[in-house]
């Protein structure tokens, strides 16, 4: 298996939960704006971060394992995990926010 079909996977499942649970929920997601902004900002820490630990040489990939295509020294596929970190992590944030809203006002 190669770093593009795990990260495809990755992304896949993250972006299926991060749009099922807020309806599970029966509560509004997040806001597409709030995700573009978080995304773009986890990219550029991405490529920065990344590229400074693979110059760094704290890390490396099979060559022969990945697409070929770079921003800066990381790999496309390092990016599909911040990326999914956005799908996902705000979905569930929302959903247990509203659960403990939901026992705080049954205890009252």
């Amino acid at each position: 298996m190669n770093y593009a079909i795990l990260a495809v996977c990755f992304l896949a499942v993250a972006g299926m939960a991060g749009a099922a649970l807020p309806l599970l929920a029966r509560t509004r997601g997040p806001s597409a704006y709030a995700l573009v902004i978080s995304a773009t900002g986890l990219v550029l820490l991405t490529a920065v971060f990344d590229s400074a630990m693979i110059a760094a040489e704290l890390f490396h990939y099979a060559p022969s394992r990945l697409l070929g295509l770079h921003i800066g020294l990381a790999p496309v596929e390092d990016f599909a995990y911040p990326l999914a970190a956005v799908l996902l992590l705000p979905s569930v944030w929302i959903v247990l926010v509203r659960r403990r809203r939901q026992r705080s006002e049954g205890r009252r």
